[in-house]
């Protein structure tokens, strides 16, 4: 058993450095999935009136999960385990078989990650049978149980994980070691016997919903057109009818993010961030704003020596001082978006103008919309 643990915690610290650290896509994430698992189960009681040693304990465990997000899942198990140990009155040797069946709720905090670590809760209930008791029959008996667990499942092929968990269960009885009987320490304080698990096997997920889009944030932009949102821009502001040419559309977002990736070119002077644009009295970034913000984070990032100030805007709506304290707002969402893509803070200084330096009429809903923008200044 002792060789078992060390393999495992070589696996944890040695297996992220080396086939998972390696692996930088993320397309088994899906908004929802099964997975069927089974492995082996090494069992040891915790708190009981037993000496809680290993003289022989083994286990296996089947399992099938439905995860109905990319964090959270629902996972039906069943685990059959051997336990062997003293009861310390007169080192007689008690012999427990169980099967347990357990209904638990988990979840996920890094998805996006080849070792993605989770926490759960449950209940089941077992059909146990103790041998050399000398308080309960030798014959199985049925009880029911709360379990606690963590562990983390390491992706190692299109379709497969390896699962690694440790559980914490306290049964309903004070008997279920055979001897009547237990000190406080199960879950929530209860008096039931306890005992822990660490399973060790494997996933196969064969089943898969539609992709997820959650983890792209880590590989940068991936260019997505919204045909549907600009046509709707376009229709909006266009003095006459037109066509919408979504080739050339898309011919100018990928000249446009080829140039600004490759050279990382800084404009001399003002550098009007042409969409990143606020709704009325709000200072939160929108979603169709992040694309921009990355390119400009990658752009000072290619130009270490250039520093901004970044220039806050509202529409004339409100008075001078809440409208001033706004923009500032403002500048300061975009600065600390910048910020924690990299950019260091002395590069980065910020002001708000309020409703002053109107670029667009402020009597339209599109003009107000216009003028409550950001405007980056090149420092010299």
């Amino acid at each position: 058993m002792k060789r078992l643990l060390v393999l495992a915690s070589l696996l944890f610290f040695l297996l992220p450095n080396n086939i998972f650290g390696q692996s930088t896509k993320y397309d088994w994430l899906h908004q929802d999935s099964w997975d069927f698992g089974f492995g082996f189960t090494y069992p040891r009681y915790v708190s009981t009136n037993l000496n809680g040693e290993d003289i022989g304990n083994y286990g296996l465990f089947l399992s099938i999960q439905r995860n109905f997000t990319e964090h959270m899942g629902f996972r039906l198990q069943g685990n059959y385990l051997h336990i062997k140990d003293k009861y310390s009155a007169d080192n007689s040797i008690m012999q427990s078989d169980i099967l347990l069946g357990s209904l638990g709720l988990l979840y996920y905090f890094s998805p996006c990650e080849p070792v993605s670590p989770y926490a759960g809760f449950g209940a089941g209930g077992v059909d146990y049978k103790v041998k050399n008791s000398p308080a309960v029959l030798d014959k199985y008996q049925l009880d029911y149980e709360l379990n606690a667990f963590m562990g983390a499942e390491w992706k190692i092929g299109e379709n497969w994980k390896l699962k690694t968990e440790l559980a914490y269960h306290t049964a309903a009885s004070g008997h279920f070691d055979g001897i009547y009987g237990t000190s406080a320490g199960g879950i929530l304080g209860g008096r039931g016997d306890t005992y822990i698990t660490f399973d060790l096997g494997m996933l196969y997920y064969f089943g898969y919903g539609e992709k997820s889009h959650i983890c792209e944030i880590y590989d940068g932009i991936i260019a997505k057109v919204d045909y549907d949102k600009i046509e709707e821009i376009v229709k909006r502001y266009q003095v006459q009818p037109a066509e919408v040419n979504y080739n050339r559309i898309e011919d100018i977002i990928k000249q446009y993010k080829s140039i600004s990736s490759s050279t990382g070119n800084v404009p001399q002077e003002n550098w009007v961030l042409i969409g990143i644009n606020f709704d009325f009295n709000k200072a939160t970034i929108k979603p169709e704003s992040i694309p921009i913000l990355y390119n400009t984070a990658e752009i000072l990032l290619k130009n270490p020596d250039v520093k901004v100030e970044i220039q806050g805007y509202t529409d004339n709506i409100g008075s001078e001082k809440y409208n001033q304290k706004l923009s500032m707002r403002r500048a300061e969402t975009v600065k600390n978006f910048l910020i924690a893509k990299g950019v260091t803070a002395d590069r980065l200084t910020t002001v708000g103008f309020g409703k002053t330096k109107e670029i667009m009429d402020n009597n339209t809903e599109q003009g107000r919309g216009l003028n409550r923008r950001i405007e980056l200044k090149i420092i010299k």
